[in-house]
């Protein structure tokens, strides 16, 4: 008896309590493991089938109870009989416990068979939508549908799992969409597989897309569907379009003709019947808005809250498909431009990785190093610029070591067809965008031809001229006014020692001599600017101006007459005649540039300066100096010099005096020169005061230190000249030079 109603018991809490008990213990479970239960653990799980449970539930809570009755009506009915005395045949008492047992047996059969048919129409419809689940599940949705073939629970299971089916294969549609637009960057096509989808999604008889042009102030469409024409433009603010663009809202208007911002001149325009709109704007991630995506006539009602949720997503996919499509015009437009410079610049440029293999060269470089880009891009830079050319690998590598740009000029590559180049190169990191050097760029400047023609132009004219005019390019005629000292040189007696050399010896001295006088002018800073037969006119200042012109002229002077002593020695061991010069320069403000005509420049000088520089080289024969320089020079002298005050003089073609002097620096070496500036400057002095004895006298003793002083001399036969014919009282001490 304890087994029989213990047992329908033991069937009541299996069925209704174990699982309830079970499920907070698999909850907590769950959260320890941070999601749910493992597959490997969820296998070694009992499944215990719906069917199984109903065959369990007929057999321990029918069965039982029905065989539990049976025999404790036959035990309690033998026991009433049997207390009254009464005497039951056996066969009636075996016939009444075999009607028991069939009674029993027909209940049990009859309960059992229930529970069978009712397991399998349960297990059949769990079956059905669990295959159901299984195909979403390893994402066969087409296979997936479930009919509703009941009015059970089962019915709203389905119909629920229905749904739920609908939504997912709307969202696969969605992603299918979403994954076809983000691959595509042509705009056009862009376009139209959103408007297509817009239509698909939304059940929309018709699609369109407006698109914000901020150049005419205007939304235009790109494409709309069903329209033979393309564009539609209106203002940004007109329409429903316009409002919901406007003011960022979206619109579902399920009856467009009532609605006061609705324009039916387009519907009159298409033919076409507008019913419903549902419009959302397009934004970007900053929030400004790009235009407004628009679905007309859903087909069987209106547009759904549903309906704006979705276009609103579409929206935001769109967005970022329009910005990606742009943005991709934009890098495409940025590299066509970036290979259009690299084409057509006349610089070689090659770039390389952060390993220091090259990545990129233009048409420049592989001409300029004699490389294909076959042989040149993916090569290890320290591979291929080895030998001779190691130096452009290694500026590459100190570039990349250090971040900093390195640079070579005038430095010669080896080409690879064997030919040698001469280029300036500049070695610079490039950096991303984060600041971090991902590798760098070298810039090859060809400089071979600009070589050559600088050094056959500084075969005619100095350096800084021929440098001066490479980078000006085409100059035209004209000039500046700049402060510059000029010189003049001239070789005394000149015709005559060229009559007595011959043409061949006398092309040859010169060319001894400029080769000397030249050197020393270069030397010093100068330039020079032309050979006028056995003359040199030299500048100081140009093409630039200096602090110490002035003094740089001097000492180019003096280092003259020096080398000018080397040069005769030479000459008198090799039985010639000795050379003698004289020397020129005044400083002033000249116009300085190129003159001449269009088809013949000269870069030169002219003006007062350079005019009295001329007269004072032609004064040394006069006064018998080697170096004549105006006080105009004196003035700008910064350094000490050795000078003695010759004259103050008026050349011709010229109204006011200049104090001219005589550069006595080649002769700083001679000890009498002291005593003989002191009695030059008394001379002068009193040649001044009109005290011609004590000048002549002054000029006497001069003499006696150097017999050959010319400027002694001169004032000796000034002074007497003066003695017997003295000048007017207004007399200022000028003298009027009538001599070149």
């Amino acid at each position: 008896m304890i087994l029989l109603f213990a047992s329908p018991a033991h069937a009541i809490f299996e069925y209704f309590a174990v699982s309830r008990t079970i499920e907070p213990i698999v909850e907590r479970l769950s959260r320890a493991l941070g999601g749910p239960i493992p597959p490997a653990q969820q296998a070694r799980l009992i499944s215990v089938p719906l069917r199984n449970k109903l065959l369990y539930l007929a057999i321990f809570v029918s069965s039982l109870p029905l065989i539990f009755s049976a025999v404790s009506f036959l035990y309690k009915f033998d026991r009433m009989v049997t207390a009254h005395g009464f005497a039951v045949p056996s066969g009636e008492m075996a016939s009444l416990y075999i009607w028991g047992a069939g009674v029993v047996g027909v209940c049990i059969f009859g309960a059992i068979s229930m529970a069978v048919l009712t397991a399998s129409e349960v297990s059949r419809s769990a079956a059905r939508l669990i295959e159901a689940m299984r195909r979403v599940e390893s994402g066969r949705l087409d296979e997936a549908k479930v009919e509703v073939l009941s009015t059970d629970e089962y019915a709203d299971l389905n119909r629920g799992f229905g749904l739920m089916l609908t939504s997912l294969l709307e969202e696969q549609q969605i992603l299918e969409v979403t994954q076809n637009l983000a691959g595509e960057l042509l705009l056009e096509v862009l376009i139209g597989r959103i408007m297509a989808a817009t239509t698909q999604l939304l059940g929309a008889e018709r699609a369109s897309l407006f698109i914000y042009d901020d150049k005419t102030d205007e939304l235009f469409t790109l494409y709309a569907d069903g329209l033979e024409t393309r564009q539609i433009r209106l203002p940004p603010n007109s329409g429903i379009a316009g409002a919901v663009f406007t003011t960022g809202r979206t619109e579902n208007i399920a009856d467009p003709y009532g609605d006061a911002r609705f324009n039916p001149a387009i519907d009159r325009r298409t033919g076409f019947t507008t019913l419903s709109i549902l419009c959302v704007p397009i934004t970007n991630k900053a929030g400004a808005r790009m235009g407004v995506a628009q679905a007309l006539n859903k087909r069987g009602g209106g547009f759904t809250a549903k309906d704006e949720a979705r276009l609103k997503a579409f929206a935001a996919q769109i967005a970022v498909s329009l910005e990606n499509a742009k943005l991709f015009d934009d890098v495409l437009n940025m590299k066509n431009y970036n290979e259009s410079i690299l084409k057509s610049t006349s610089n070689g440029i090659v770039t390389a990785d952060a390993d220091g293999r090259i990545v990129t060269a233009n048409d420049a470089a592989e001409t300029l190093l004699g490389l294909s880009r076959d042989v040149l891009i993916g090569r290890c830079a320290s591979d291929l610029f080895s030998g001779s050319n190691r130096w452009i690998a290694d500026s590459l590598t100190k570039t990349r070591a250090t971040g900093e740009i390195d640079m070579a000029i005038d430095a010669e590559v080896l080409r690879g067809d064997g030919g040698v180049a001469t280029v300036n190169l500049t070695a610079t990191p490039l950096i991303d965008v984060n600041e971090a050097r991902i590798g760098s760029m070298m810039v090859l400047e060809d400089v071979t031809e600009e070589k050559r023609v600088r050094s056959t132009m500084s075969r005619y004219m100095s350096k800084e001229v021929a440098d001066q005019l490479l980078s000006a390019g085409e100059l035209e005629l004209g000039g500046k006014e700049q402060k510059v000292t000029v010189m003049f040189s001239d070789v005394r007696g000149f015709t005559s020692i060229a009559e007595a050399l011959g043409p061949r010896e006398t092309v040859s001295l010169l060319n001894e001599y400029f080769t000397e006088m030249v050197d020393v002018i270069f030397k010093n800073g100068g330039i020079l600017d032309k050979y006028m037969g056995d003359g040199i006119m030299a500048l100081f200042g140009a093409p630039f101006v200096g602090l110490n012109d002035a003094d740089n002229a001097l000492a180019a002077a003096d280092e003259m007459m020096g080398r000018l002593a080397e040069l005769n020695a030479r000459r008198i061991a090799e039985g010639h005649a000795a050379l003698d010069i004289g020397i020129g320069f005044s400083t002033g403000a000249t116009v300085i540039g190129n003159i001449g005509s269009v088809r013949r420049m000269e870069y030169t000088v002219i003006g007062d300066a350079v005019n009295l520089a001329s007269r004072l080289e032609g004064a040394t024969k006069q006064y018998g100096a080697k170096i004549i320089l105006s006080e105009m020079t004196v003035r700008d002298l910064r350094r000490p010099a050795t000078l003695r005050e010759l004259d103050l003089i008026r050349v011709k073609g010229k109204d006011r005096p200049v104090a001219v002097y005589e550069s006595l620096g080649h002769r700083a070496h001679e000890p009498a020169l002291p005593a003989l500036l002191e009695l030059h400057a008394a001379g002068i002095s009193a040649y001044r005061a009109r005290d011609w004895t004590s000048a002549r006298g002054a000029f006497d003793a001069a003499m006696e230190l150097y017999p050959t002083d010319g400027p002694a001399s001169v004032y000796r036969r000034r002074c007497d000249l003066l003695c017997t014919t003295p000048p007017a009282d207004g007399w200022d001490g000028v003298w009027n030079l009538t001599e070149k």
